[in-house]
């Protein structure tokens, strides 16, 4: 049985698209191919570890735009921190639809990453979660999540850029949960700011594709069949200006989820929330 402190969300086979616009066969599997063969340059990042910080930067963000090609997926920035230099040790946090969110995320601001920690044992993206220095969460045991954020609080404290998903689960796109506080602890006593990341998939008219989404009992293998037998997909990312951390991690995490939902039309927060034994969420709230 699934605890009931686990973040949860209701999107599942339902949100996705009942017939999307697709490739051809031999698109399919040329993209397949593609993707294979950047999978086994994956050991390249490794060593890339090696490198200085802002070479490894450069290394993370071509191989991530290059899967992102392989996928069939086209990326467009919209910058909007008006030119302020980002300073070492940054809090990077969005909406979370995909696993394709990470590659997404690495494109354009190449960080480690806090993710589900059975993502280290799948067979194709266990490998490259671990050359990206994912830091694990297992969301089914709440008392293992000061030790996360102590963990992530380290990083940033060193200078290390880190992506946070603060709903705590995959949405469809279409709905989405609240950011939910925990975290962003880890800005708050390390005082380092908050970079707001919104992330949309379009589809070529520009309207809201949910063909990347990764929902419901749907497996990995499933899911990327299905990206690369859909026609490109539109990757827009919005950076929003810098949040300082202030004092609070709940005043903190609004103002992070204003940030990234934008000024556009919002759909309703449809997560559904239970409360907890206090004890055991303490930190998650």
């Amino acid at each position: 049985m699934t605890p009931y402190w686990v973040p949860s969300s209701p999107c599942g086979d339902g949100c996705l698209p009942s017939d999307p616009a697709r490739v051809s066969n031999v698109t399919v599997g040329i993209r397949a191919v593609m993707v294979g063969c950047a999978l086994l340059t994956a050991p390249i990042l490794s060593a890339g570890w090696l490198l200085p910080r802002t070479w490894r930067a450069h290394l993370q963000r071509a191989y991530s735009r290059l899967l992102l090609r392989c996928l069939g997926m086209k990326l467009s920035v919209d910058d909007q921190r008006l030119g302020r230099p980002e300073p070492d040790g940054v809090m990077v946090v969005a909406g979370h639809v995909s696993w394709t969110d990470v590659l997404v995320a690495s494109a354009v601001a190449p960080a480690n990453f806090v993710a589900r920690a059975d993502l280290l044992e799948w067979a194709v993206l266990g490998s490259l979660a671990r050359r990206m220095r994912v830091v694990p969460i297992d969301r089914a045991r709440l008392r293992e999540l000061p030790e996360v954020v102590a963990v992530v609080r380290e990083r940033l404290e060193r200078g290390v850029r880190i992506m946070v998903f603060p709903e705590g689960t995959t949405w469809c796109g279409r709905a989405y949960g609240g950011f939910r506080p925990a975290m962003f602890q880890a800005a708050v006593d390390s005082q380092c700011p908050v970079q707001p990341m919104a992330i949309r998939y379009a589809n070529a008219d520009g309207s809201l594709c949910t063909g990347p989404c990764f929902v419901g009992s749907e497996t990995i293998g499933q899911s990327i069949g299905r990206i690369l037998r859909q026609k490109s997909v539109e990757v827009e990312v919005r950076l929003a200006p810098l949040e300082e951390a202030g004092e609070c991690r709940r005043e903190l995490a609004e103002r992070c989820e204003r940030a990234v939902r934008g000024t556009t039309a919002l759909v309703p927060d449809l997560e559904m929330r239970i409360t907890a034994a206090p004890e055991d969420v303490r930190l998650a709230g």
